[in-house]
């Protein structure tokens, strides 16, 4: 299920538009949907990172949930550099829909350093996430 056929009940800030994806910024959290074929590596990551760090200020504990609806390719390692680099994830959620995306986070769970929690749906990933994030607000999303 995609972010804007949801009906998540979570405070939404924005919305970026990239050419990896869509990535809607909540109060203390992200979701992302990386667009079908895309390599995601560091350096695509790098502008996510700093719309980030503009949007959350550089002390956030964010959390950022995988919503991986269409097929992409990921490379893993690369989460080495992102915490090389002193960045944190207060927690990651990943919803997949497929056993092929099972098998990528278990790949994924090697290289990140914190625990990656899977979900089939967004709405269970959401308030997964939500429940780290006291002052988190439950409004209804309207896009």
């Amino acid at each position: 299920m995609l972010v804007n056929e949801s009906n998540l009940k979570y405070k939404l800030e924005d919305v970026y538009i990239l050419s990896t994806g869509v990535f809607y910024f909540f109060e203390e959290f992200i979701v992302s949907e990386i667009n079908e074929g895309v390599h995601f590596n560091w350096e695509t990551a790098q502008e996510v990172i700093e719309l980030a760090l503009n949007h959350y200020g550089r002390d956030a504990k964010i959390s950022y949930i995988s919503n991986r609806v269409y097929s992409y390719s990921i490379e893993a390692q690369d989460w080495l550099k992102f915490f090389k680099s002193r960045h944190n994830l207060r927690t990651f959620a990943v919803v997949t829909y497929s056993k092929s995306g099972l098998i990528n986070v278990m790949m994924e769970k090697i290289f990140f350093k914190s625990r990656i929690k899977t979900f089939e749906n967004l709405h269970d990933a959401a308030d997964w996430v939500a429940q780290y994030h006291p002052t988190v607000r439950t409004n209804t999303m309207v896009l």
